[in-house]
């Protein structure tokens, strides 16, 4: 079902005499599961038309590198032959988003789009709005419950927002019906880039590569889909007891996957609903990370402008910090220093190592990556700054809503005030006594060992 909520004009214009429905894909890059996808296919359904898919394939995106652009290059190959199979012809493009859609609009009958959040995306979007010939529309297909479905205004936190979203969510986590292309674009002559070579794209592409590949992850949606099914029989019992313990392996894996929007959120939690009434808690735990945080960053960067900025976080966090951003560090190091885990804690070291290595890192040793960071730099704005380029430079989800959010919470951002104390004043404070109280740290730190041994190998 694709309710009237996700779906949302972005101009003005009239539906006009075209070839064809364009469907721009930029953020839901899948060809199943995407309301965006379904909805153009249903319009192009009623117009009588054949629907197209382009994607611009823009070697600019802000901080994202090699590591990135073969993570989605392979999502996208795959995405490629599914909508072949499902008659749609998938246009890549070499440029700039917005001009792709421009150049193949003037031939459109309707364009419509998935949405994204972050600030280059609804430039993008509001550019496509301005230029566009023919009626344009948005659909959300990448948030279970709509943001602003969900709350009007910036929360301050998951607890006010989770009431709100387990108020609708019974209304949006449910199936969505693939619907047949009745007339299919693949005999269509258009130019697109060839996606079959990976390699070959990405050696064409000008882009920064300082940052290797990771062996670890393969993108796509039968990769997202292949780790939940393995999640779902051997990590999910455990979920609600040991998901905050590094040294466990009970992870999904899914968040590279989400952020490239190779796999569908709702798709996810209705795997997760579906599994064993055995497993309530870990069941409730899952969707309180896949729904209520994860749109609590959502709902983050739509209220806040300033969200890639130090000048995000609530006000007693910044007065607090700057209040101590005199005190004496009992540690600093460079930035160079931390970019090659050249530090004297070795969970911090093997957080780094993981982070390097396999383009993730486990959630609850973000939250103590970020901690240290601020406890070891000279001044909270640089900590906040050095933080968000290794964030955005190493993760594959990086630059995404939920990495902005993550990083800002380890300054004070959804947070309450804790007791004062040197350097971090009253944000809340982690140390490694607190990890090797709760957790077999020299477990994760072997994990590490491995998982950069790999990576070595695989170099």
């Amino acid at each position: 079902m694709i309710h009237s909520e996700r779906i949302h004009p972005l101009n003005a214009m009239s539906l006009q005499h075209g070839q064809y429905v364009l469907y721009w894909m930029q953020a839901s890059q899948r060809a199943e599961f995407n309301h965006a996808l379904e909805f153009a296919i249903r319009e192009a359904n009623r117009l009588k038309l054949p629907l197209v898919v382009v994607f611009g394939l823009t070697a600019e995106y802000p901080e994202a590198n090699q590591r990135h652009y073969a993570f989605m290059l392979e999502g996208l190959r795959e995405t490629q032959r599914a909508l072949q199979r499902r008659g749609v012809q998938l246009v890549v493009q070499l440029g700039e988003p917005d001009k792709a859609v421009i150049g193949m609009a003037g031939n459109a009958a309707l364009v419509v789009t998935d949405r994204g959040y972050t600030a280059i995306q609804g430039l993008w979007r509001r550019r496509v709005a301005r230029t566009c010939p023919c009626r344009a529309i948005q659909v959300e297909a990448d948030a279970v419950v709509p943001v602003e479905v969900a709350s009007g205004k910036a929360e301050y936190a998951a607890r006010t927002l989770r009431p709100k979203i387990h108020e609708h969510l019974g209304k949006y986590l449910v199936p969505l019906e693939a619907t047949p292309l009745k007339r299919g674009s693949l005999t269509m002559e258009l130019n697109s880039l060839n996606l079959e070579d990976v390699e070959a794209v990405l050696i064409r592409l000008p882009l920064d590569r300082s940052v290797p590949r990771v062996s670890a992850f393969m993108g796509g949606t039968v990769q997202a889909k292949r780790l939940l099914r393995a999640f779902i029989k051997t990590g999910l019992k455990d979920y609600s007891d040991r998901h905050s313990d590094p040294s466990a392996d009970v992870q999904s894996n899914q968040s590279p996957y989400l952020h490239f929007g190779q796999i569908s959120p709702v798709y996810v939690g209705l795997k997760i609903l579906a599994a064993s009434d055995q497993l309530r808690n870990s069941k409730e735990a899952y969707l309180e990370q896949l729904v209520v945080r994860r749109e609590l960053a959502c709902n983050f960067v739509r209220y806040c402008s300033n969200y890639r900025s130090f000048r995000c976080l609530p006000n007693w966090a910044i007065g607090s910090l700057r209040k101590h951003q005199r005190d004496k560090r009992p540690l600093s190091y460079t930035l160079g220093q931390l970019e090659c885990a050249e530090t004297d804690d070795p969970y911090w070291n093997a957080a780094m190592h993981e982070m390097l290595s396999t383009g993730k890192m486990h959630n609850y040793m973000r939250m103590y990556w970020g901690k240290k960071i601020l406890e070891w730099c000279r001044s909270p704005r640089t900590a906040f700054r050095w933080a968000m380029y290794l964030n955005n430079k190493y993760f594959l989800d990086g630059r995404d809503p939920n990495s902005w959010a993550n990083v800002a919470w380890c300054f004070g951002l959804h947070d309450r005030p804790w007791g004062e104390r040197p350097v971090f004043g009253i944000v809340r404070y982690m140390n490694a006594a607190g990890l090797e109280r709760k957790f077999d740290m020299k477990g994760y730190v072997r994990r590490a060992n491995d998982w950069l041994e790999s990576a070595e190998q695989a170099d």
